[in-house]
């Protein structure tokens, strides 16, 4: 059954077939040694062109991505595939000599988000009091929930707050849209990280010797891959997310029959996307202590983050560039919100002399969650995805809370 779509192109086939040309054009271009291309990547990063490009394609109504599988065919399956292959190569130990800072910059994103919240609808009452009057705060609490937590948080708000169905969709597109904006923002400051921690006089000492312990085992144990060595990678990479599946989904039957008192469902205990998650990351964290971190010598961690970056294409997808002309003023509203975050995080990181990895990747984990907060690590080194996953975890688990307490702030002024 075809899908329900003004779209030129509808077959996820053809549209699988148009992003993976898309990808191969932008790193051929961005491989090139001299001449335009070699100028323009210069300030346009390549994962950011991985990220904008499909998201013309869909804003011109040449595909649709919500009318797509292909977006939870990558969550769902490279997503978890690509962590196992990133996590095997890690060196544990020094992402914990990472330090506090990285907690100290997530925890600042979710006050950001908060404070964010309380200042564009005090702001939009003074721009605009029509289009943030009557119930409009009950449908940011959705928003909140989002950007702490994720998709779970959401909807619990909604539930919590009795958020009606069209607003619920008018905040889900503010929701989708400026959060997507925003990993633009991140994916592109990515490529200026050296002249941002000159700025904030960041050490990035402990960044860099995990980047270098990488890049050293990859060095003492590469050797060119043959077919054995590809299909080992695969196998590992989906056999365990394939394992990941199998234990998630009876897992979540478990705890879902625990009684609803305990409110396991507030930390997204319940929710399967989280358990694939944390049980992938968790193998492959597991693995890179076995002989099967050699694999990272034949290629292993490329491989992943290939899946990464089909997930960043699928991603891009979502984002509809027109959709800001529909209801300018609530997208307005995100704006505002999402500066006040973009903002308190900057301070911080200039406070605390946190070096941009840890910014972008606390933010991201807030704004994105666990399907994004690894794009944002890998644009830095593929070594640091397992960081981004682990703080989105953490986002999951406060979300709810948060978002209700936000929640509370915002009826306060609305009422």
């Amino acid at each position: 059954m075809e899908p329900d779509t003004t779209a030129l192109i509808t077959n996820d086939a053809v549209v699988l077939g148009l992003l993976a040309v898309t990808l191969g054009a932008v790193f051929w271009t961005a491989s090139r040694p001299s001449g335009f291309w070699r100028r323009f990547y210069t300030y346009v990063p390549a994962l950011l062109m991985c990220y904008l490009v499909p998201s013309v394609f869909n804003s011109i109504g040449l595909i649709d991505g919500n009318a797509s599988s292909l977006y939870p065919m990558a969550r769902d399956y490279l997503l978890p595939s690509s962590l196992v292959l990133l996590c095997i190569a890690i060196d544990l130990g020094a992402v914990l000599r990472l330090g506090p800072k990285a907690v100290i910059m997530f925890l600042t994103g979710t006050a950001g988000v908060m404070l964010g919240a309380v200042v564009s609808l005090l702001a939009m009452g003074v721009i605009n009091p029509d289009a943030v009057a009557g119930e409009t705060w009950r449908g940011m609490t959705t928003v909140a929930g989002s950007w702490i937590g994720g998709g779970a948080n959401q909807a619990a708000m909604k539930e919590v707050f009795d958020v009606e169905a069209t607003l619920f969709g008018q905040f889900i597109a503010v929701d989708v849209l400026v959060a997507n904006v925003w990993l633009a923002v991140l994916l592109f400051l990515a490529a200026r990280a050296p002249a941002f921690d000159r700025w904030t006089g960041a050490d990035t000492s402990a960044i860099d010797d995990l980047k270098r312990r990488i890049e050293d085992y990859q060095a003492q144990h590469s050797r060119i891959p043959d077919l054995t060595d590809l299909m080992v990678i695969l196998a590992v990479g989906l056999g365990v997310t394939g394992l990941s599946h199998f234990l998630a989904e009876p897992l979540v039957d478990w705890i879902a029959s625990l009684p609803e008192s305990w409110r396991l469902q507030d930390y997204s205990l319940t929710s399967g996307f989280f358990w694939l998650v944390v049980l992938a990351t968790t193998f492959g964290v597991i693995l890179s202590f076995t002989p099967v971190r050699r694999l990272e010598g034949v290629g292993a961690s490329r491989i992943g983050s290939a899946m990464l970056y089909v997930l960043v294409a699928t991603i891009g997808m979502h984002m509809d560039l027109g959709a800001l002309l529909d209801r300018p003023w609530l997208f307005l509203l995100g704006a505002i919100w999402i500066t006040v975050h973009g903002v308190l995080m900057l301070g911080m990181a200039k406070l605390i002399r946190a070096p941009l990895f840890f910014m972008a990747v606390g933010s991201q984990a807030n704004i994105g969650g666990a399907a994004s907060a690894p794009v944002v690590a890998t644009a830095f080194h593929p070594a640091l995805a397992p960081v981004g996953v682990l703080l989105a975890v953490m986002g999951y688990a406060l979300g709810t809370y948060f978002a209700y307490v936000t929640g509370l702030l915002l009826q306060a002024i609305a009422t």
